[in-house]
């Protein structure tokens, strides 16, 4: 059995953020410092990604006394690598949900989405994060027998869900919105959007930080320690933090730290692309209307344009610990299946990042004890929905817990055998999904 390494080191050089094309166009770099010394707080928050973020600057609003210890740099982790697409619903289908759930408890996860949308548009608003807010995803069919689905979901969320914001694109539609033949149809979602997503991060860190957080960078936690008095003392290589609450915000990072959380999830690697820039002309040949895409692959493709009209393309799992060696080439086999005429395009950026998901694809909201809370696996559906398990987190804390615990009764199960045997399964059960793309099963 292969033995995880330590994804806070493994890929990337410590306390840098990666060299990707967001880091090149970051609005500002950080330079909080390292936690020295002992420090008491009512509520300390592990990691600095989206959940973090977002907890530290809800709890701060609330008056509590917060600090915030990031391993990394703030929005080091998935928070600043990922596909910047902030979609609707869930990342299971809202079908799927009433069956598992029940239709009432499927309709609070889908008004919680929507405040999750919401939630990101207010926070960007109101502390004028400049992250490059677009509206848009168009959800790619890459089989033809897709396509009726994708109509039946659409009148589905029109009807059941009142959602008039999204509508079907036909096989001719969809022809004009993406310059790829690999396409029959889907759906486009005006309600959704996509962002710069290390620039949200950044913007949230200074929310927080104006509201009273406190945040300490390269400061990684390596001991949680329940003490006798109802306070939890959470330790560092320089120093520790006692708390009257534990916030655990650590996503697909968060390797041993805590044991319970971390059967249920697995950590994944995903990757993704930036081309030269293009000409306007150019551009809008690749998508048309500047909307974000994702395609019905179970690995899928995601891609859009950048502020500056490069194509940033995300395509590829792999299920090591280890990024590839050369990451441009191995997304660009999938972007030039998708887009045949970018064989000569130059590609300027290529990086990795590490998300974590969970054996039924929904987030993993748990009180581990009366004061300890975790919020992880948002499996590739993160940038809202994290925004808001900060927030949810942030309540639940101070004593408004309802809309935490409608995830927490998802019951998620931990992977079997824990995290012992979970990468193995996740392995065996990736490769079918992926022989099932490439042969159309």
């Amino acid at each position: 059995m292969l033995t995880p390494l330590d994804l806070l080191t493994a890929n990337d050089t410590p306390g840098q953020h990666p060299p990707s094309y967001y880091a090149a166009t970051a609005r500002w770099q950080t330079a909080y410092p390292p936690l020295d010394g002992s420090s008491q707080a009512d509520v300390v928050v592990v990691g600095g990604g989206y959940t973090g973020l977002s907890a530290a600057l809800h709890l701060a609003e609330s008056g509590l006394n917060v600090v915030l210890l990031e391993a990394n740099r703030v929005g080091w982790g998935a928070s600043g690598r990922n596909g910047g697409q902030v979609g609707s619903g869930q990342r299971v289908e809202q079908d799927v949900l009433e069956e598992r759930h029940g239709k009432s408890h499927a309709k609070l996860l889908w008004e919680l989405a929507e405040d999750s949308k919401a939630l990101v548009k207010h926070l960007i608003e109101k502390h004028q994060i400049a992250c490059d807010y677009t509206p848009g995803i168009l959800h790619a069919d890459h089989r033809e027998a897709y396509v009726e689905d994708s109509r039946d979901y659409v009148e589905h969320l029109r009807l059941t869900y009142g959602y008039d914001q999204i509508r079907f694109v036909d096989g001719d539609e969809i022809g004009d919105l993406v310059g790829s033949p690999k396409y029959f149809g889907g759906s486009l979602d005006m309600g959704s959007g996509h962002l710069h997503p290390l620039n949200y991060a950044l913007g949230l860190a200074r929310a927080a930080e104006k509201a009273g957080a406190k945040i300490f960078e390269e400061t990684k936690v390596t001991e949680i320690a329940e003490n006798g008095d109802g306070t939890v003392t959470v330790s560092t290589d320089r120093g520790n933090v006692r708390a009257r609450h534990l916030a655990l915000a650590c996503n697909g990072y968060l390797g041993k730290l805590e044991a319970e959380t971390a059967a249920h999830v697995m950590p994944i690697n995903n990757f993704i692309v930036a081309t030269e820039p293009f000409s306007e002309e150019d551009a809008k040949a690749l998508i048309r209307d500047n909307v974000a895409v994702a395609d019905s692959k179970f690995v899928i493709n995601y891609f859009r344009l950048s502020a500056d009209r490069r194509l940033l393309f995300g395509g590829g799992e792999n299920y090591g610990y280890r990024f590839p060696d050369d990451i441009k080439s191995f997304v660009r086999r999938p972007m030039l299946e998708i887009f045949p005429q970018l064989k000569d395009a130059k590609i300027d950026y290529g990086w990795g990042g590490t998300l974590a998901i969970t054996p039924k694809r929904m987030p993993y909201f748990a009180r581990l004890k009366p004061n300890i809370l975790t919020a992880t696996g948002y499996s590739g559906h993160g940038v809202a929905m994290a925004t808001l398990g900060g927030q949810l987190m942030a309540e639940a804390i101070t004593g408004t817990a309802g809309r935490f615990d409608v995830f927490e009764r998802l019951n998620i199960p931990a992977f079997p055998g824990g995290d012992k045997l979970r990468f193995p399964l996740l392995v065996l059960a990736m490769t079918w999904f992926s022989l099932r793309d490439r042969l159309g099963i």
